[in-house]
């Protein structure tokens, strides 16, 4: 967001009552560490920067007294090393994931045929560029 939504946000934030504003404001502020760390990925970033980016993060969560934002940040220390990989190679499984969503999905749109191989068809067919709809389905 440019600096003047972000100042909009946070008066409009600052104008609701504490008990609504207050917790937002806290898990927005969470969430934008967060992204501040996701956003070295790609970058090299040494240790340090890696240390205090994460350390304010946890810091805001533990301050925050919130239960979503600990359980934020205990999903975050238990991923971590695949978190710390992602930082230094840029790497993600985001294709596989996207892949195995569209197998489940035409499965699920597939349910009760009567031949498995014309499932498996769709399957191939929904996740292969080459040939589609010419496939064996063995």
């Amino acid at each position: 967001m440019r600096g003047e939504h972000v100042d909009a946000l946070l008066d409009e934030l600052s104008n609701l009552p504490r008990v609504i504003g207050a917790p937002i404001t806290v898990a927005w502020n969470a969430k934008e560490d967060l992204l501040d760390l996701l956003a070295t990925a790609r970058t090299r970033p040494d240790r340090e920067q890696v240390r205090d980016l994460l350390y304010r993060f946890y810091r805001r969560c533990a301050d925050a007294d919130l239960p979503e934002l600990q359980r934020l940040a205990t999903t975050v220390e238990t991923w971590w090393p695949e978190i710390l990989a992602f930082l230094h190679t840029g790497i993600t499984n985001a294709g596989s994931e996207g892949t195995n969503r569209v197998i489940k999905t035409i499965a699920r749109d597939a349910y009760g045929f009567r031949n498995p191989g014309n499932r498996r068809l769709r399957t191939r067919c929904a996740t292969t560029r080459r040939a589609r709809g010419h496939l064996d389905a063995r």
